[in-house]
């Protein structure tokens, strides 16, 4: 069993420098500022919010990204994220959750329990999901019709229908012709999104997700439903810039924003020019095991698996916090190896962060055996799922608190 999970609290009041290594470190006054700053944009624009939880799976951050119970709803990936947050219902800060996967055969009879506690929305991109929900209904005798988001792709080419496809309003005539389920409104994801480099970029994939669902939408919205229809946008990139969203929706339709990476943000979050390198809240704790003076690298103990093989425009998998022109090149299972990377996005790293490195720096020069280093990450959701325990420091890197994730599926 992972050291951490067993013995994290004895590390409460002691250094990160004291950690056992490889480690999560999580800041907890830049998750706060990170997450205030959305609660503040969604509540200046009086939309509703719906934070996805898949990132840091753990029960304190949730309740940071709900505001406390200001928003009751959230976003699961799996069915151990929507168990996890069950502990929020009991405080009386949660209220429904959107299962975010196009249902499957499997989690349905989970799910079905877990309405017991909370309302749960499924996800629908085709009508032989629908034929799914017809069979369980049948063979469990279900009366009561589940609330479903249809998926709609704008762009990511991942889950969901495009919406001037001839099948989305045969689906949507086949949910609303159905006992098992009912239409609660029209959901997207722009992933696309993290490829944007500007906030005018971001703003244009906002709007092409607002766009988008309004436009499913209307097939049912001024027919003769009276009932309000939810338009769910959102993603980090686009959460960021949802301060800039302009216009009025049509009459009949609800605007809500999800997202899910920004109180934690890594370098892919960064590269898009969108938050800068000081709003990153997740850092790995690392020793220098080795050093390779003839090739001018240096092995520490931290690879694929604490890290992931996840990557941007910043080069190597991770980058050395204080020195960010080394970075972790190459990877095996369990070590990886601190190379010289430098870069125009590095080089603007460095400006805005400051570093120990000067042009052409040895490896002898910047680490020796037994030194810790902190690693900023490139995709904050993967290497936290990498994790069993996360060490929560205060400005001072004095760890505070320990916090335990949801793991499994």
């Amino acid at each position: 069993m992972d050291y951490s999970l067993q013995n994290h609290a004895s590390y409460i009041g002691r250094p990160v420098s004291e950690l056992p290594t490889p480690s999560l470190i999580l800041s907890k006054p830049v998750l706060e500022r990170n997450t205030q700053i959305l609660l503040d944009d969604v509540k200046r624009l009086g939309i509703t919010f719906r934070p996805h939880v898949k990132t840091l799976k753990c029960t304190e951050v949730t309740r940071m990204m709900l505001g406390d119970g200001e928003h009751r709803q959230i976003v699961a990936s799996t069915i151990s994220e929507i168990r996890g947050a069950l502990d929020l219902v009991k405080e009386g800060k949660l209220d429904e959750c959107l299962y975010g996967l196009p249902i499957s055969a499997s989690a349905l009879p989970h799910l079905q329990d877990l309405t017991k506690s909370l309302k749960i929305i499924l996800m629908i991109d085709s009508e032989q999901q629908i034929d799914l929900l017809d069979s369980f209904a049948s063979k469990s005798s279900s009366t009561v019709a589940w609330p479903v988001f249809i998926k709609i792709d704008v762009g990511s080419k991942r889950a969901g229908m495009v919406n001037d496809s001839p099948s989305l309003p045969k689906l949507i005539q086949r949910i609303e012709s159905s006992s098992s389920a009912s239409v609660h409104g029209f959901y997207c994801h722009a992933g696309h999104s993290y490829a944007c480099r500007t906030e005018d970029a971001a703003t244009a994939v906002l709007q092409t997700e607002v766009e988008g669902v309004v436009s499913a939408a209307r097939f049912l919205v001024g027919g003769k439903s009276e009932r309000k229809i939810v338009v769910s946008v959102g993603s980090t990139p686009t959460a960021h810039v949802v301060r800039r969203l302009q216009g009025v929706l049509p009459e009949g339709m609800e605007l809500e924003l999800h997202a899910g990476n920004y109180p934690a943000n890594d370098l892919q979050q960064v590269a898009t020019s969108l938050v800068e390198p000081t709003q990153q809240a997740v850092r790995i704790l690392a020793d220098v095991c080795s050093i390779y003076p003839e090739r001018n690298e240096a092995l520490i103990n931290a690879g694929t698996v604490a890290l992931s093989k996840e990557t941007s425009e910043f080069p190597g998998y991770a980058v050395v916090t204080d020195r960010p022109q080394w970075s972790v090149v190459r990877m095996a299972q369990e070590h990886g190896i601190l190379g010289w990377a430098d870069s125009n996005q590095t080089s603007r790293f460095v400006e805005k962060v400051g570093s120990k490195s000067s042009e052409g720096e040895k490896i002898e020069s910047a680490f020796t055996v037994g030194d810790k280093v902190l690693l900023y990450i490139q995709h904050a959701c993967i290497t936290a799922a990498m994790h069993f325990a996360y060490y929560v420091v205060d400005g001072d890197d004095i760890v505070r608190e320990t916090w335990i994730p949801w793991k499994g599926w």
